[in-house]
C-alpha cells in the first residue's frame, strides 16, 4: 500500500505523523535509560525540569533553539528545491568571519549600530559559501551533498589558518580573535527583561532569538507568498515539469543555495557577537548538522522548524543537566537520546506513515457506506 503524503490530511501529515515519530524515538531512549539501570521516567522529568522548570534553564534552552531555527531553515529552503544542503556547518564558520570582521572594525561602537552591519556580513558570506557548491551542481552537475561535505572541511581548514596566522590574538595559547569592546556585544536579554520583572539568569540568551523568529516569518513569505519561492517549490517537485514550464533550473539552484547559506550564516551572529564576544574555532557546535534533523521534523515548514528547533533546545538543555544529576547517565548517552530522535524523524520518517494510511483510508470508506 502506497504511503504518499497526499493521502493524510495535512493536520494529520504536519503533526501526527511527527508526533508518533518522537513517541517512539522516546520509548526506544527508555528501554536505553533503563537497560543501564536508571529509572527512564525520572530522567525524563529531570531533562524537563532543567530545560523548562526554572527561569536560566529557559533562557539556555531558547539559546539553543535560536541556533536550530537559523541551520533548520537553512536546509528546508534547499529542500522545497529539491537540493540536500548538509553544508551549513561549514556556511556559518565562514559566516562567523564575516561577523568578526564587522565587530573588529566598528570595535567600541554601540551593538545597535554593529548590528545591522553583522547580520548583512553574516549573510552575504554564508550565501558566498553556498553560492560555490549551488555554481558547481548547477553549472557543471557536481552532486551537492558532495560539494557541501567538502566545504564544510575546507571551511574548517581556512578558519584555522585565520586564526593562527592573521586574525589570532597575539600571545594568547588558543586560536581566537581578541574579545570585542563590551559595547559591541549583543547584550543578554536578561538586561532587557529585568526592568520587567524576569530574570533568567545568566543564560547567553541574547536578541538573536527574534531574529531567528523574524527568519521564520521570511521564509515562510519567501516559500508560499512569492514568485521565487512557487518556482523553487515546483522544480524540487518535479524539475521536468518546471523545465516546461520555464523555470530556469541553474537560477533556482543558485538561488535557493545562497539563501539557504544566507540563513546558516546568521548562527553567527547569535555566537560570535552575542555569545563568544570573538571569533574562535569550532563555535557552530555541530548545529549545522542539527539542522537537518529539524528541517526534517519540521516538515521543511517554518512553524514545524520552530516547534522542532525547541525540542533539540529542550534534548540539549535538559540533556546537559540529566547528565550532571545521572552521572551514570553520561552526556555520550544523550548523544544517543538524541541520535534516536534524528533517527525516527529522519531516516525512519515514514515508519508510522502506513499504519495511518490504512487507518484514514478505511475511516474514509467506513463514513462513505
Amino acid at each position: 500500500m502506497s504511503g504518499s503524503r497526499g493521502e493524510l490530511p495535512p493536520l494529520v501529515d504536519y503533526l501526527v505523523v511527527p508526533a508518533v515519530n518522537l513517541t517512539l524515538a522516546f520509548l526506544v531512549s527508555g528501554l536505553v535509560v533503563l537497560a543501564i539501570g536508571e529509572n527512564p521516567l525520572a530522567a525524563v522529568r529531570i531533562m524537563l525540569s532543567g530545560a523548562l522548570g526554572y527561569a536560566e534553564g529557559v533562557g539556555y534552552t531558547l539559546y539553543y533553539t535560536t541556533n536550530f531555527i537559523f541551520t533548520g531553515l537553512a536546509v528546508a529552503v534547499a529542500f522545497h528545491a529539491g537540493l540536500f544542503n548538509i553544508g551549513a556547518e561549514g556556511q556559518a564558520t565562514m559566516a562567523g568571519l564575516g561577523v568578526a570582521v564587522v565587530c573588529l572594525a566598528f570595535d567600541g561602537a554601540p551593538w545597535w549600530l554593529v548590528l545591522p552591519f553583522a547580520v548583512a556580513a553574516a549573510a552575504l558570506f554564508g550565501a558566498g559559501w553556498a553560492f560555490l557548491p549551488g555554481w558547481a551542481q548547477a553549472r557543471r552537475g557536481s552532486h551537492i551533498v558532495i560539494t557541501t561535505i567538502m566545504f564544510n572541511f575546507i571551511a574548517a581548514t581556512v578558519m584555522v589558518y585565520l586564526l593562527v596566522n592573521v586574525l589570532g590574538k597575539p600571545g594568547a595559547m588558543n586560536p581566537e580573535t581578541r574579545t570585542f569592546a563590551e559595547a559591541t556585544r549583543l547584550p543578554p536579554i536578561r538586561d532587557m527583561l529585568l526592568p520587567l520583572g524576569f530574570d533568567v539568569g545568566t543564560s547567553p540568551l541574547n536578541p538573536s532569538f527574534f531574529l531567528a523568529c523574524l527568519a521564520a516569518l521570511l521564509v515562510w513569505l519567501l516559500i508560499w507568498h512569492s514568485r521565487l519561492g512557487y518556482e523553487m517549490r515546483v522544480f524540487g517537485f518535479n524539475p521536468t515539469a518546471a523545465v516546461y514550464a520555464g523555470i530556469d533550473p541553474a537560477r533556482v539552484v543558485m538561488i535557493a543555495m545562497m539563501i539557504s547559506g544566507a540563513l546558516a550564516g546568521l548562527l553567527a551572529v547569535n555566537e560570535v557577537m552575542g555569545v563568544q564576544n570573538r571569533l574562535l574555532l569550532e563555535f557552530v557546535g555541530g548545529a549545522g548538522f542539527v539542522g537537518i534533523a529539524v528541517a526534517l521534523m519540521g516538515r521543511a515548514h517554518p512553524l514545524g522548524i520552530v516547534l522542532a528547533a525547541f525540542l533539540f533546545g529542550v534534548l540539549y538543555q535538559g540533556g546537559a543537566e540529566l547528565s550532571f544529576e545521572r552521572p551514570k547517565i553520561s552526556r555520550d548517552m544523550v548523544v544517543v537520546i538524541q541520535g534516536l530522535v534524528i533517527l525516527f524523524a529522519g531516516a525512519l520518517e515514514h515508519l508510522a506513515r502506513p499504519p495511518l494510511v490504512r487507518l484514514f483510508r478505511r475511516t474514509r470508506l467506513a463514513a462513505e457506506a
